[in-house]
């Protein structure tokens, strides 16, 4: 008997371990499904009998015009509020014309909110002062995470608001990477440690970030030895380095998600103008909003007048991130002010700054704020800075703000790295809407998530947040709506083929309930990461073109590529280059204003596609490209065309663009007489030397070897 226990113990023992230890392993290592990895949920076309080639036939979203005259139906027949500024009453023709909410501000999450409303069933519209994605929105990180930070925080700090902000933000993570895997990517993140004893700080850190995540994860982080981290990011200062830890976060392109949001939303029947600004809101007799003034801005760059008309509505939302006190104001003047704006600053540097595929986080800066170091669309990204600041349209990036952000990046980078300021292709600067909670006892502490706020006379505010929890703020504040405003939801009938192929009813899941965590967006349903041969096969373009396609635009590159010019020339067969720089081509210009509602120059090198924000001389070369394609679209006259220019070189100075080319003119940019010499970027490189073995500045600059000396011979 005491033989069969000295035997038993250690086997329990062993065996326990063993259990253990193979619990660790396989949650380390189990399989998973890596988003965008699986095929594409629509096939890709294929050819018919004969060699017929059928393409997909994508649904199309309402004209800008049809949209506003839906708006304005809801007010009344004719829709301009002159009668009711005579003391008339203007009454909708159809109650059904009203619409259940009113949206202010197509940014993430008023977009977000149009798409969650639209997709329970109900009638809704969004209006945008500027265009989709044109504030903060599109000037992120450009990181779809939890926030290791954060977790620190929850853990040193025992709040469980962090620790739910981190979790919350987990399970967002991987549904923006389902609805959107042509947008979104993973991303290995380095932590480089420059002590033995930060290891296992760090180790611990990150592996309870992967246990958090749960089935929302995807690859488990690891460690590094020092050769290895130098072999994946050769960049790293070796100085006191030891070692490395990599975690694994997402990655988006920030802007194109966003019109993608309010894109999706148009199709399942909301209406969505851009360019739209709300001037005053409506209430009824009792005091209750029912509405909002509106006036169109395209017209006034048309030279027109632009008249105002009536946007009625049950519920009105105000989503206006920054501007959200603006809003709020118009329906009571003296209410207090809850937005803390806060400025963040980033650079763009060329990619030769980092790896590819890897990006870097530096948790310790010199004073305690974190820097992202990220390969971002072929460059680098590099940020951010955090300090109030005051709210503006398009602020500038401070040059102390750019020179913290270089001096941090020097003391982590080789230095054998000369990082110079005329490296820096763009900077621009997003204010966060940090929020202040009206009705907490302490109005001056910031809230640590989102806020979602209703005013006496029924204005709806849902501010604060970050991109990654962009889903879950826009369904709390739909069921708030809901709750609030007595709305009925209903199952979607009649849903839009999205796909284009007839083969996926979208329309089935959607059954009155929040069913957004499972929508694919534009572009979504056709996507695979071999969708860019099938694009170079058909059309002819370039490798770089076809990738960027359609990891910007999904399966509706199909469409993008056959709105590309032919080139005539061998190869590339479509598509001509709107930067000899990148891969942005003249489809996507002509795509933009056909099916993005993009009505401004600005709209296109901003936000549908990235120039501006990585390369800001890069994107003024192109303007009178994208002018001339835009305006043969939107029928232009020649001065349309010159307000334009002047509005999209003064939007190029809040892209860093130098101040010595902010008075440059159409013609000095075309004939490519562009004046530099007074730049940096004159003296960055040796451009005006003869070739030869040995230039001759470097002969003249050389002090170590005088020429025909004994060692030079």
């Amino acid at each position: 008997m005491a033989f069969r226990q000295r035997i038993a113990k250690p086997l329990l023992y062993t065996t326990g371990a063993a259990a253990l230890g193979g619990g660790i392993l396989y949650i380390s290592y189990r399989p998973r499904n890596i988003p965008g990895s699986d095929p594409a949920v629509a096939p890709p076309p294929g050819y018919g009998e004969g060699g017929s080639f059928r393409p997909p036939r994508f649904p199309k979203v309402k004209t800008r015009d049809e949209q506003i005259a839906d708006l304005k139906r809801s007010g009344g027949s004719k829709g301009s509020i002159t009668h009711l500024l005579k003391g008339d009453e203007a009454t909708p023709q159809n109650e059904g014309d009203i619409y259940d909410l009113l949206v202010i501000g197509a940014g993430a999450t008023g977009a977000g909110i149009a798409l969650d409303a639209a997709t329970r069933g109900l009638k809704v519209a969004v209006v945008e002062r500027d265009d989709f994605s044109s504030g903060t929105s599109s000037k992120s990180t450009k990181l779809v995470h939890g926030g290791v930070r954060y977790l620190e925080k929850a853990v040193w700090e025992l709040d469980y608001n962090q620790y739910k902000l981190v979790r919350e933000a987990l399970r967002e993570r991987k549904y923006f990477l389902d609805t959107a895997p042509h947008l979104s990517m993973w991303l290995p993140i380095m932590l480089p440690l420059d002590k033995w004893w930060k290891a296992p700080y760090y180790w611990a850190g990150t592996k309870c970030y992967d246990l958090l995540a749960g089935s929302e994860g995807i690859e488990t982080s690891y460690f590094l030895t020092k050769s290895k981290a130098l072999d994946a990011f050769p960049m790293l200062k070796k100085t006191n380095l030891v070692g490395a830890l990599v975690y694994y976060d997402g990655a988006h392109n920030d802007s194109r998600m966003n019109v993608s949001l309010a894109m999706t939303a148009a199709l399942y029947g909301s209406t969505v103008v851009n360019h739209l600004e709300v001037t005053g809101l409506e209430k009824d007799a009792n005091g209750q909003l029912c509405g909002a003034r509106v006036k169109d801005l395209v017209q006034e760059k048309n030279g027109k007048k632009s008249d105002e008309f009536l946007i009625r509505a049950r519920g009105i939302i105000n989503a206006t991130g920054p501007f959200t006190d603006g809003i709020r104001k118009m329906d009571e003047a003296g209410v207090k002010e809850i937005v803390a704006p806060s400025s963040g600053v980033h650079v763009i540097l060329p990619g030769y700054y980092s790896p590819q595929k890897m990006g870097l986080l530096d948790p310790k800066t010199s004073d305690g704020r974190v820097i992202f170091f990220l390969p971002w669309q072929g460059n680098t990204i590099a940020g951010t800075t955090d300090a109030p600041t005051e709210i503006s349209q398009n602020p500038v990036a401070k040059e102390e703000e750019i020179d913290w952000i270089l001096s941090e990046i020097r003391h982590y980078l080789s230095p054998d790295i000369n990082v110079r300021r005329g490296d820096v292709l763009a900077a621009w600067s997003g204010i966060r809407p940090l929020v202040k909670d009206p009705n907490a006892k302490n109005t001056e502490s910031l809230v640590r998530n989102h806020l979602i706020n209703i005013s006496p006379s029924g204005l709806l505010t849902c501010a604060g947040g970050k991109w990654t929890t962009y889903r879950q703020m826009a369904e709390e504040a739909v069921d708030e709506a809901v709750s609030h405003f007595k709305l009925r939801t209903q199952p979607v009938r009649n849903a839009p083929d999205v796909s284009g192929t007839e083969l996926i009813n979208d329309g089935a899941r959607l059954d009155g309930s929040c069913q957004t965590h499972q929508v694919k967006l534009v572009g979504a349903h056709g996507f695979s990461k071999t969708l860019f041969i099938n694009l170079i096969q058909h059309f002819g373009v370039e490798t770089d073109v076809a990738k960027h396609l359609t990891e910007s635009y999904g399966d509706r590159a199909w469409t993008v590529a056959a709105l590309s010019s032919p080139t005539e020339k061998r190869f590339p067969a479509r598509g001509e280059r709107i930067s000899p720089l990148y891969p942005f081509i003249d489809g996507e210009v002509r795509y933009a204003v056909r099916h993005e509602y993009a009505q401004t120059a600005v709209d296109v090198i901003a936000r549908r596609t990235r120039l501006a924000f990585l390369n800001a001389q890069a994107a003024l070369e192109a303007l009178p490209k994208v002018i001339d394609i835009m305006a043969g679209e939107l029928k232009w006259d020649n001065k349309r065309k010159e307000v334009e220019w002047k509005d999209s070189v003064a939007f190029l100075e809040s892209m860093g663009l130098p101040k010595s080319k902010l008075t440059a003119t159409r013609k000095e940019v075309e004939a490519g007489k562009l004046n530099f010499k007074d730049s940096v970027e004159y003296k960055m490189y040796s451009r005006h030397d003869a070739p030869d073995d040995e230039i001759e500045s470097d002969r003249k600059g050389n002090p170590g070897i005088k020429e025909g000396s004994p060692a030079e011979k």
